[in-house]
């Protein structure tokens, strides 16, 4: 199989009758008198025109609006959590393990969902998987929203999880699988495009319910049940993949289907090419053993394995989530002190989020997968860098602890310790307490914290709120004074910027096309365990890192797994732009380390096509849209 698609793409598709109407492909190297003849960009307009947006039914997009619904509730799901935090950790008297507990469980649980979707994808189908991870938005809204203490709100949070893992692995490949190939990293960016703009809403609905100082966290935690119900009844009507259908014998409800995806289109050639390619696959493959093994023993879909878990493992190291996720916590640690102001300016960072996720959807079919990739983790490291510097500079000018007041109570606590205060902020037991003369911190003492409110000093002055604060007096848990907290809100900013438009959708993206029919499921449920596996390891485990690394060694930290990313990415990555989801799998023919660096343009050939009496020529690329 492998040999024959080699030589199609070498010698091209047979010369047929120009009678018919019908194309004939030529070697641009041995054409270029004919390029010139050609009028240009005006004619290679009008030909996609005529074959492609006359061709395109809304239904199509009906149904990747419904299927990321799913990304919207992904996002939506795990960005509540940021702003909620601020008012949990304040209600339930949540330490820095249970803080860490209620993100991370929820991430945890995806992972296992995630792999476990692959299987109930390939028993199932896509529409069910859907479907359940419907339910289960729903039934963990639920709740979280009636939680009483914070074991059950831990056990909403697992359930939440089950529901993203599913949605996670099974959107972006339903998604991929309805889609025309000129419309198909478009479609399957919109689900990115959605994970942001729910979290984007997620954070607008922190900051709503941030002023409800009791019970403000429900309405922020049980909101996506709406969403959730919605995309429930929607999937009722809605259809299974017809690559899906074909492979499991379900022919005449396919072509229906795909019939209805396609609009006026002849449906013939490709649904003769998606079942000889699951029978060549069949043949060559095997169909005993499980997925997963065939799939580490047939070379190009190990490779192709290996180059969709790596993406989504540097996606997660390069510390997306640790920024959506702490996003408020972070900008409170860089000196913003108020807590409904930290919640907005996260909230400001979840809008440059979605705006430029929106970008990366204009930008996928007219870059390429590959060049975004490389573009946005390039960006994405510099501005962890920022971010880190930031955080340094604020070490440097940390304000010196003048005051060292007696415990009353004895207890030797380590808050006593302390000459400055970025020692005393990454103490999760210790605050501050400080006068301000001009912009200048005087009187400042390490002081632990209450057991019950890391609002306030467990004693001393600013032990009772209403009273220090009619003193002058100021209290700082988990950030210091610092003039330069400006930098942090920058470098996430800058972060935003670079990661949203490639590396936030890509990784979901290139996983949906990369990987044969046979193996797709399964692929995809391996990928996403793995997004899910180092989201869980970053984010549990960074307060702890920046108690250990200081905040600005956690960033460098981050930018320097970026940097690895790049050089993994500029090796392995090729581009799958403009090709159909069957013709992907020889991409990954040569050895790994060269899958990406083989230059775009090699071999490029002109086809002809015969549009209402007149022939027009298009590059490799723009011809793999109207097929």
């Amino acid at each position: 199989m492998g040999e024959k698609r080699r030589r199609r793409q070498r010698t091209g598709p047979p010369a047929r009758g120009a009678a018919a109407g019908e194309r004939s492909l030529i070697a641009a190297e041995s054409c270029s008198s004919l390029n010139s003849a050609a009028s240009g960009g005006e004619l290679e307009r009008a030909a996609r025109r005529q074959f492609q947006q006359d061709e395109t039914p809304g239904f199509v997009y009906v149904v990747s609006v419904f299927s990321a619904l799913g990304g919207f509730l992904f996002g939506y799901d795990t960005g509540v959590v940021s702003g909620a935090l601020l008012l949990l950790k304040r209600e339930l008297n949540l330490d820095a393990l249970w803080q860490e507990l209620l993100v991370s469980s929820t991430v945890g649980a995806a992972a296992l969902s995630a792999l476990a979707g692959g299987v109930l994808n390939g028993l199932c189908g896509r529409r069910p998987c859907i479907l359940l991870a419907s339910g289960l938005f729903t039934a963990g809204s639920g709740v979280l929203a009636a939680a009483r203490d914070k074991e059950t709100l831990l056990a909403g949070r697992v359930v939440v999880g089950l529901g993203i893992g599913v949605a996670s692995m099974t959107v972006p490949v339903y998604i991929a699988e309805v889609a025309p190939p000129h419309l198909r990293g478009r479609l399957v960016t919109i689900n990115t495009l959605f994970i942001t703009g729910g979290q984007f809403f997620a954070s607008v609905v922190d900051g709503i319910f941030s002023y409800l100082a009791k019970d403000g966290w429900r309405y922020m935690l049980g909101l996506s049940a709406v969403p959730a119900v919605i995309q429930f009844l929607g999937f009722l009507f809605l259809p299974e993949s017809p690559r899906w259908l074909i492979q499991k014998g379900q022919t005449q409800r396919a072509r229906r289907i795909l019939s209805q995806m396609r609009g006026n289109q002849a449906i013939d050639e490709e649904y003769d090419s998606i079942k000889n390619n699951i029978e060549e696959e069949e043949k060559e493959v095997g169909a005993a053993g499980p997925v997963i093994c065939r799939m580490l023993t047939y070379p190009p879909t190990r490779r192709a394995l290996i180059v969709g878990c790596g993406l989504q493992m540097f996606q997660q190291l390069s510390g997306i989530n640790t920024v959506m996720y702490y996003s408020a916590t972070i900008l409170q640690m860089s000196g913003v002190e108020d807590d409904r102001l930290a919640i907005w300016l996260a909230a400001l960072t979840a809008f440059i989020n979605f705006i430029f996720t929106l970008v990366g959807v204009w930008l996928v079919e007219r870059m390429g997968r590959r060049k975004l990739t490389l573009g946005s983790l390039t960006g994405t490291a510099v501005a962890l860098i920022i971010l880190a510097s930031g955080f340094l500079l604020s070490a440097q000018v940390s304000p010196r602890i003048t005051l060292n007041p007696t415990d009353p109570s004895h207890q030797n606590s380590t808050c006593t310790k302390y000459s400055y205060c970025n020692g005393c902020m990454l103490d999760p037991d210790c605050g501050l307490c400080y006068k301000l003369n001009k912009s200048s911190v005087v009187e400042s003492s390490c002081i632990p914290v209450d057991e019950h409110s890391t609002m306030k000093a467990a004693w001393g002055r600013c032990s009772n709120e209403s009273i220090f604060k009619k003193e002058d007096l100021f209290w700082a848990y988990n950030f210091c004074p610092t003039p330069y907290s400006w930098t942090a809100l920058l470098g996430l900013i800058l972060y935003l910027v670079f990661f949203a438009p490639g590396m936030g959708p890509m990784p979901w993206t290139v996983n949906s096309e990369i990987y044969p029919l046979w193996a797709r499921s399964t692929g995809n449920a391996c990928s996403s365990g793995v997004n899910w596996v180092f989201n869980v390891l970053v984010s549990l485990t960074f307060l702890h890192t920046a108690e250990y690394l200081t905040y600005y060694g956690a960033f460098f930290l981050y930018a320097g797994f970026a940097a690895l990313g790049l050089v993994f990415i500029y090796g392995c990555l090729p581009e799958t732009k403009g090709k159909k989801l069957e013709e992907i799998e020889s991409l990954f023919e040569n050895r790994l380390c060269t899958c990406g660096m083989s230059d775009s343009d090699e071999g490029r050939y002109i086809e002809y096509i015969r549009v209402k009496g007149s022939n027009y020529h298009l590059s490799d690329n723009d011809a793999s849209d109207v097929e």
